[in-house]
Protein backbone atom coordinates (compact mmCIF):
# COMPACT_ATOMS: atom_id res chain seq x y z
CA UNK A 1 0.00 0.00 0.00
CA UNK A 2 1.32 3.44 -0.92
CA UNK A 3 0.84 6.13 1.71
CA UNK A 4 2.40 9.09 -0.08
CA UNK A 5 2.40 9.77 -3.74
CA UNK A 6 2.74 12.61 -6.13
CA UNK A 7 -0.48 12.96 -8.04
CA UNK A 8 0.01 13.21 -11.76
CA UNK A 9 -1.50 16.36 -13.17
CA UNK A 10 -4.93 15.63 -14.56
CA UNK A 11 -5.96 19.23 -14.71
CA UNK A 12 -3.42 22.01 -15.15
CA UNK A 13 -5.77 24.67 -13.74
CA UNK A 14 -6.57 22.53 -10.71
CA UNK A 15 -2.89 21.94 -10.00
CA UNK A 16 -2.19 25.65 -10.44
CA UNK A 17 -4.97 26.38 -7.95
CA UNK A 18 -3.48 23.94 -5.45
CA UNK A 19 -0.09 25.67 -5.76
CA UNK A 20 -1.78 29.07 -5.38
CA UNK A 21 -3.56 27.85 -2.23
CA UNK A 22 -0.30 26.51 -0.80
CA UNK A 23 1.53 29.80 -1.33
CA UNK A 24 -1.39 31.76 0.12
CA UNK A 25 -1.51 29.58 3.25
CA UNK A 26 2.25 29.82 3.70
CA UNK A 27 1.91 33.62 3.55
CA UNK A 28 -0.63 33.29 6.39
CA UNK A 29 1.98 31.46 8.49
CA UNK A 30 1.03 27.82 7.93
CA UNK A 31 3.82 25.28 7.45
CA UNK A 32 3.54 22.52 4.84
CA UNK A 33 3.97 18.99 6.16
CA UNK A 34 2.57 16.87 3.31
CA UNK A 35 1.16 17.51 -0.13
CA UNK A 36 -1.23 15.02 -1.74
CA UNK A 37 -1.20 12.57 1.17
CA UNK A 38 -2.77 9.36 -0.10
CA UNK A 39 -4.00 6.12 1.46
CA UNK A 40 -6.70 3.60 0.62
CA UNK A 41 -9.38 5.87 2.12
CA UNK A 42 -8.62 8.82 -0.13
CA UNK A 43 -6.38 11.81 -0.56
CA UNK A 44 -5.79 15.04 1.34
CA UNK A 45 -4.50 17.89 -0.79
CA UNK A 46 -2.45 19.62 1.91
CA UNK A 47 -1.54 18.78 5.48
CA UNK A 48 -0.15 21.83 7.22
CA UNK A 49 0.62 23.09 10.71
CA UNK A 50 -0.99 26.28 12.00
CA UNK A 51 0.93 26.99 15.20
CA UNK A 52 0.11 23.91 17.32
CA UNK A 53 -2.81 22.71 15.17
CA UNK A 54 -2.62 20.12 12.43
CA UNK A 55 -4.72 21.27 9.48
CA UNK A 56 -6.12 19.00 6.77
CA UNK A 57 -6.92 21.12 3.73
CA UNK A 58 -9.12 20.44 0.72
CA UNK A 59 -8.42 22.72 -2.25
CA UNK A 60 -11.21 23.23 -4.75
CA UNK A 61 -11.05 25.04 -8.06
CA UNK A 62 -14.00 26.09 -10.17
CA UNK A 63 -13.97 28.32 -13.19
CA UNK A 64 -16.99 30.22 -11.86
CA UNK A 65 -19.66 30.10 -9.16
CA UNK A 66 -22.28 28.38 -11.29
CA UNK A 67 -23.78 25.32 -9.56
CA UNK A 68 -22.73 26.58 -6.13
CA UNK A 69 -19.03 27.18 -6.73
CA UNK A 70 -15.98 25.50 -5.30
CA UNK A 71 -17.03 25.21 -1.65
CA UNK A 72 -20.36 23.63 -2.52
CA UNK A 73 -18.47 20.88 -4.35
CA UNK A 74 -17.11 19.47 -1.08
CA UNK A 75 -19.92 16.97 -0.63
CA UNK A 76 -20.66 15.03 2.56
CA UNK A 77 -19.19 11.97 0.81
CA UNK A 78 -15.96 13.85 0.07
CA UNK A 79 -15.85 15.08 3.67
CA UNK A 80 -16.16 11.50 4.96
CA UNK A 81 -13.25 10.41 2.75
CA UNK A 82 -11.07 13.27 3.99
CA UNK A 83 -11.97 12.50 7.61
CA UNK A 84 -11.17 8.78 7.16
CA UNK A 85 -7.85 9.64 5.49
CA UNK A 86 -7.01 12.06 8.31
CA UNK A 87 -7.83 9.38 10.90
CA UNK A 88 -5.51 6.96 9.11
CA UNK A 89 -2.77 9.62 9.05
CA UNK A 90 -3.22 10.39 12.75
CA UNK A 91 -3.10 6.70 13.69
CA UNK A 92 0.44 6.57 12.24
CA UNK A 93 1.65 9.55 14.29
CA UNK A 94 3.54 9.35 17.57
CA UNK A 95 1.98 12.52 18.99
CA UNK A 96 -1.53 13.74 19.61
CA UNK A 97 -2.55 16.87 17.77
CA UNK A 98 -5.36 19.37 17.82
CA UNK A 99 -6.82 19.10 14.32
CA UNK A 100 -8.93 21.15 11.98
CA UNK A 101 -10.45 20.63 8.53
CA UNK A 102 -10.13 23.65 6.27
CA UNK A 103 -11.10 24.35 2.69
CA UNK A 104 -9.59 26.71 0.15
CA UNK A 105 -11.80 27.73 -2.75
CA UNK A 106 -10.40 29.32 -5.87
CA UNK A 107 -12.27 30.57 -8.89
CA UNK A 108 -11.13 32.57 -11.89
CA UNK A 109 -12.99 35.73 -10.83
CA UNK A 110 -11.49 35.91 -7.31
CA UNK A 111 -8.44 38.04 -6.60
CA UNK A 112 -7.27 35.71 -3.83
CA UNK A 113 -8.21 32.28 -2.47
CA UNK A 114 -11.14 31.97 -0.09
CA UNK A 115 -9.85 30.21 3.03
CA UNK A 116 -12.49 28.66 5.28
CA UNK A 117 -11.06 27.56 8.62
CA UNK A 118 -13.05 24.76 10.21
CA UNK A 119 -14.98 24.16 6.98
CA UNK A 120 -16.29 20.86 8.37
CA UNK A 121 -15.82 18.66 11.44
CA UNK A 122 -15.16 15.01 12.11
Amino acid sequence: MTYLRRRQPSNAKGNKAEQQALLYLQEQGLVLLYRNYYCSYGEIDLIMRDKQTLVFIEVRYRKNNAFGGALASISPSKQRKIIATAAFFLAKQQNEYDCRFDAVAIDDSATSPQWIQGAFQA
